[in-house]
């Protein structure tokens, strides 16, 4: 199930959030510094990385002082510069898998992929429908938290998708 819902990402009731970063598990847009904010101290040392990733990664560490109880990192830069489309698709592909191993059944995520990246935010929403729909476990409910300006745009594509 995929809700579209008007919000704050790191105040969003889920049992993931998802964080997009860079090849250190920096924060890749506002939406991934407000969560560092919210996340404090505890956040900070749970999502230290001794070696860089590549973006089209993901990877879960704790949430610290987040309402969730994990993060779901997904790398959409690295030393190449902020990834394309199909780094950032191979990235929540990696996302949702995620997600299931650690057994999460609400993960909420923002527009992966606006911010300094490619994606306007109806192609970053359709992305998340579409790798979400492909990859992700039947049990596991997506919330895509938007700002009042996209969400009409963000439910129609998740409506047409639905069919």
């Amino acid at each position: 199930m995929i809700r579209v819902v008007v919000g704050e990402l790191g105040r969003e009731p889920a049992d993931g959030v998802v964080r997009p970063a860079d090849a250190g598990l920096a924060p890749a847009g506002p939406d991934a510094a407000r969560l560092d904010e919210i996340g404090g101290l505890r956040f900070a040392a749970q999502r230290r990385t001794a070696t860089p990733l590549e973006a089209g990664a993901a990877v879960v560490t704790g949430g610290g002082d987040l309402p969730a109880g994990f993060a779901v990192h997904v790398v959409v830069v690295d030393e190449r510069g902020p990834a394309g489309a199909d780094r950032i698709r191979r990235a929540l592909m990696s996302a949702w898998q995620r997600a299931g191993d650690w057994q999460l059944r609400r993960v909420a995520t923002p527009l992966v992929g606006i911010h300094g990246g490619p994606l306007s935010a109806a192609e970053a929403a359709t992305l998340l429908v579409e790798t979400f729909r492909e990859q992700a476990d039947p049990t596991l409910e997506l919330i895509i938290v938007v700002d009042p300006s996209n969400r009409e745009a963000v439910e129609a594509i998740v409506e047409r998708t639905q069919a």
